[in-house]
């Protein structure tokens, strides 16, 4: 399920630390076209790398570089493969040990930022943070963060994790194809509507939302809680994905009692609607379960495929105030991998529910949605289906690395 990682070895002596080049044949083996495929490479092996050039022939491919355990060396390096069916390309990738990432166009966008209590305008508030960590017994987490937690986007989508034990996944609609959150964050204003920029399409509650990670305690999810801290961090801004992580420590958890630490790491790549979730613990949860799911939203239409692709089609208001909101209309979607799937629970009035195991220390799945608002997607139940049905197809056949000495 997750995008393929692979550390390519060199026949270059490591004391040649001022260029190493290399070169990377990307498959598609699938028939269709496929776009914004992200080919991620570990670079563990190559010593101390602060720069990257990805060409493929003539043509320079912008990629990013990312310091995930954030120790101040860049531990990947990711660019994007666009592919006809069953087509391959060879990229060649220089590794430098010296300058600065090159600058490329941003196509994701990250941000947590503190309130301001001087600035009126809810969509200019300017007290930026990369992390935040709260105690446990911290009264109110929820509103320390101006947007209630952490927000990200692709030119596709938008969401917020929330500060508190929920942790939940709210989610933000586009009428176009851009980048939104910088201007609204998240409280999109009058004068911004008029210009067709999207808002909050999701109330999520006490539920899954899009996807939340939670407890189970042998009937229902538990929350987040109790924890000794709680922290959000953004790993990396982008130009081409964004890295969240969510990190709570010392969770008790429901049934065994055992204090554990989680990360959550959310990936969101360039265009794409959909996003990777990563959890990892700290020691074994063997005799543990877990659960996640979406949201049933009022009247929603239900899917599965009965092998860990859940999802429904509906409409409701997104929040209590149902005269300043109009009704919107979501399609929600989540994708585990079957290793990970002890049950799927029948649907209730809040959730589509599955109970789920990690194998080891971690387990991974990926979330998904649509907005009918949407100038560029889909709009009914039907097509949101036939859609995911064809995500599932991509995401179960990503493409294939190999590697060609210089």
């Amino acid at each position: 399920m997750k995008y393929l990682i692979i550390a390519f070895s060199l026949c270059l002596s490591m004391e040649i630390s001022a260029q190493q080049t290399f070169k990377v044949n990307v498959y598609n083996p699938l028939k269709m076209e496929r776009s914004d495929q992200p080919v991620v490479l570990s670079l563990e092996k190559y010593g101390e790398v602060r720069s990257a050039l990805v060409k493929c022939g003539e043509q320079e491919i912008p990629c990013q570089l990312d310091d995930i355990n954030l120790d101040e060396q860049f531990d990947e390096l990711c660019f994007f493969a666009d592919l006809k069916g069953k087509e391959q390309k060879t990229y060649t990738i220089s590794l430098f040990s010296e300058g600065e990432p090159r600058p490329y166009t941003a196509r994701v966008y990250a941000e947590m930022v503190m309130r301001n209590d001087k600035v009126k305008e809810k969509n200019k508030h300017n007290n930026f943070v990369s992390s935040l960590t709260v105690r446990g017994d911290c009264a109110n987490s929820y509103n320390l963060l101006h947007h209630h937690g952490v927000d990200f986007e692709s030119e596709l989508n938008g969401i917020r994790i929330y500060f508190d034990k929920r942790q939940t996944l709210d989610l933000y609609g586009k009428f176009q194809k851009r980048l939104e959150l910088q201007a609204t964050q998240f409280y999109t204003q009058d004068d911004q509507k008029k210009e067709g920029y999207g808002d909050d399409v999701l109330w999520v509650g006490n539920t899954f939302g899009l996807g939340a990670f939670r407890g189970w305690d042998g009937s229902e999810p538990t929350m987040i809680d109790p924890v000794k801290n709680r922290t959000q961090r953004v790993v990396s801004y982008g130009p081409l994905r964004t890295i969240i992580e969510i990190i709570d420590q010392g969770w008790m958890l429901p049934v065994s009692k055992k204090r554990v630490n989680m990360t959550l790491r959310y990936t969101q790549y360039a265009g794409h609607r959909d996003t990777d979730v990563d959890i990892i613990f700290n020691q074994d949860t063997e005799y543990e379960l877990f659960s996640t799911g979406i949201i049933n939203v009022k009247g929603s239409d239900e899917f599965s495929d009965q092998q860990g692709l859940r999802a429904c089609w509906g409409t409701d208001y997104p929040s209590t105030d149902t005269v300043k909101w109009s009704r919107e209309t979501v399609g929600l979607g989540i994708l585990i991998p079957r290793q990970y799937i002890v049950s799927e629970e029948k649907a209730n009035k809040d959730n589509y529910a599955f109970v789920v195991k990690p194998k080891g220390r971690t387990m991974n799945y990926k979330v998904v949605y649509c907005s009918d608002n949407e100038t560029f997607g889909m709009h009914s139940a039907k097509e949101w289906f036939d859609w995911l049905k064809v995500w599932r197809n991509e995401v179960d056949s990503p493409v294939i690395l190999s590697s060609v000495q210089p």
